[in-house]
């Protein structure tokens, strides 16, 4: 059984969502919520068999600056996104769910390309909003 955030969070690694949906989730949650968010990224990433040299491609796919601190931290190996002030919050998510979506899809490839039990590979697809 998983919990409505890991199953936003592997949607949106699995590109089952927009990062846009993603981030405005992320941002209508109180701030206590997005630090607990992040750590779970961060705990998901580790799952994932996230790589150091993965790092450049999260940066390039997040949309965020290398010079941000949440990139600058990632390139040193550093997760404690979630201990950033508020303003960083938000991009620490973009990067840390592209770093858990580079990690996951490799391990789709390699470990469940033929199927598997994992409930977070076997999403259905979100509901959409009628047009």
């Amino acid at each position: 059984m998983l919990y409505a955030h890991e199953v936003i969070l592997n949607e949106l690694a699995q590109g089952l969502r927009p990062m846009d949906e993603g981030v405005e989730w992320f941002e209508g949650l109180s701030e206590g919520d997005q630090r607990e968010v992040l750590h779970a990224l961060v705990l998901f990433c580790g799952q994932a068999s996230a790589r150091e040299e993965d790092v450049p491609e999260s940066i390039a796919c997040s949309g965020i600056r290398p010079t941000h601190t949440p990139a600058v931290m990632l390139t040193k190996w550093r997760f404690r996104m979630e201990a950033l002030p508020a303003y960083e919050l938000t991009k620490s998510f973009r990067l840390l769910v592209a770093l858990f979506s580079i990690a996951d899809t490799r391990r789709r490839m390699l470990h469940c390309a033929d199927g598997c039990g994992h409930a977070w590979h076997n999403l259905p697809d979100p509901p959409r909003a009628a047009t």
